[in-house]
């Protein structure tokens, strides 16, 4: 090769290099952009993180650079807040300045700004107003859901009865429990856990939950331009995405033609009905296409999440028997043995509030939240974010602050107890994020939690098949969220 043919790229590449550089020089000297490791051009402070526990390599950073700070994911700048007192300014004090949701492409690109969790502006104001206001006209947080959430609970212990005490991994089992209160919430039916059609949309949103965290979708969220044409894992990602919003379109049909707009059956019946009152608006946000995706992101947003949180509070209490027998005293002295558990049963249970608080704390089940964007230039302490600039609050940094919660590393449910042995509330307890964007669900996770918990625990003591000091809490994989080591236990009756 002549020496032409090498120097000239290796040139450009420099050149590359020093516009890029000197760009982003006058750019922080001029917006006083947050402070941050210097990136190279494509792949931006890529070698300052560990892939394997990103999480972790951002918190080492905020130690040098400070609570606010800027790094390049990829070639894309992105500002983390680590700490209570950012997180609160930004998604609290300035909300309406850091509203927007930030791109996660595999998701992002295949909703095209509609739905509930990756849509901005009218359209995630309106879809936001509609699906609260579904879900508390049918009783999210009343009756109704509470019932439904009930029903559910003991269909899943006559489920576990069957494993007759015999080892089994509960992750399928407890997922299709989540899955079937968000299939009654938005079609009004329920599924046995081996129906064929049920079987196959808990395989599409188990595969998908279990990829996300892959490194091929990884690589597509960083550079999704490129990747997005080649072939990979990311085109089986979009073909089960599709098969949810069809799966959903299937149930949409059957509603039409049994639809009565007086009295609404459920979340579909609710859209369809509004989909008839603005059929003449041009302009409207309520067509087939927003239905499908709203209807997968309730299912996406409450079906995984609650299901691993439920593995792994399985996991945390056969770790801790000592907090295990505490609670099952608190379950025979308030509920007995022999009637469901309610929710007005939870004021008369602190310790079991806290273990399921401290569960969620300990877990951390989204290190980052889901990403916002500032939808202005934004002036944010001593800096000034850009419009479009795209924000990681660092949850873990709350739900870990050594001083609100001693020793965070460490799974103890005396972080949400006072000296009394009453629950402790406290403002750094932010599992489902805070402010405008905070987690739709909230209220409904919180009772599915509960409620199946202590259903469990009211019929069976969990026993592991190691020592207990044998078992592994650390999740094997963390990224956008944080994924419990696979295991088996035995349900012993009660």
């Amino acid at each position: 090769m002549e020496p032409l043919e090498i120097i000239t790229p290796v040139l450009a590449i420099c050149v590359i290099c020093l516009v890029f550089l000197l760009g982003r020089k006058e750019s922080r000297k001029g917006e006083r952009l947050p402070p941050g490791p210097t990136p190279l051009p494509i792949i931006g402070n890529l070698m300052h993180l560990n892939l394997k526990n990103i999480p972790a390599s951002l918190s080492k950073l905020a130690q040098e650079y400070g609570p606010v700070y800027m790094v390049y994911i990829g070639p894309k700048p992105t500002v983390v807040l680590h700490g209570y007192e950012a997180v609160k300014e930004a998604l609290i004090d300035q909300g309406d300045k850091f509203l927007g949701r930030g791109p996660i492409p595999i998701i992002s690109d295949v909703q095209n700004g509609y739905g509930i969790l990756f849509s901005n502006g009218e359209t995630w104001k309106e879809m936001r107003r509609f699906s609260l206001m579904t879900l508390r006209n049918f009783g999210m947080g009343k009756k109704s859901i509470e019932e439904r959430v009930q029903e559910e609970a003991q269909c899943l212990v006559e489920e576990l009865r069957k494993t007759e005490a015999q080892p089994f991994d509960p992750s399928f089992i407890l997922s299709s429990a989540a899955c079937n209160v968000i299939c009654s919430i938005l079609f009004k039916e329920r599924f046995q856990y081996h129906d064929e059609k049920f079987l196959f949309l808990m395989g599409l949103l188990n595969t998908n939950f279990r990829q996300i965290n892959s490194p091929w979708i990884q690589i597509y969220n960083l550079w999704p331009k490129l990747i997005r044409y080649l072939p990979g894992e990311h085109k089986s990602f979009f073909k089960r995405v599709a098969d949810v919003k069809h799966f959903i379109l299937q149930k949409v049909k059957e509603h039409q033609e049994s639809l009565d707009q007086s009295n609404p059956r459920d979340y579909i019946d609710c859209f369809l009905s509004q989909m008839e009152q603005e059929k003449h608006n041009p302009m409207s946000n309520f067509h087939l296409e927003n239905m499908a995706i709203c209807g997968s992101n309730l299912f996406v947003a409450g079906t995984e999440t609650t299901g691993v949180t439920l593995r792994y509070s399985m996991l945390l209490l056969m770790k801790h028997p000592e907090v295990q027998a505490k609670v099952h005293e608190e379950i025979d002295r308030v509920i007995g043995r022999n009637q469901s558990p309610s929710m007005k049963d939870k004021i008369k249970m602190p310790y079991t509030e806290a273990v399921l608080n401290e569960i969620q704390r300990y877990i951390n089940l989204l290190p980052f939240s889901m990403p916002h964007t500032v939808i202005q230039d934004t002036k944010f302490r001593q800096y000034v974010i850009p419009k479009g600039t795209t924000v990681f609050p660092s949850l873990s940094s709350v739900l870990y602050d050594c001083k609100e919660f001693p020793h965070p590393e460490k799974f103890d449910p005396g972080h949400f107890l006072d000296e009394n042995g009453s629950l402790k509330k406290t403002d750094y307890f932010v599992p489902f994020s805070l402010g405008k964007r905070v987690c739709i669900g909230e209220g409904l996770a919180r009772m599915e939690l509960f409620l199946f918990l202590t259903t469990i625990l009211q019929n069976f003591s969990l026993k592991p098949l190691v020592e207990p000091r044998e078992l592994k809490t650390q999740p094997v994989v963390t990224a956008l969220l944080n994924i419990p080591p696979s295991f088996k236990l035995c349900l012993i009756p009660r």
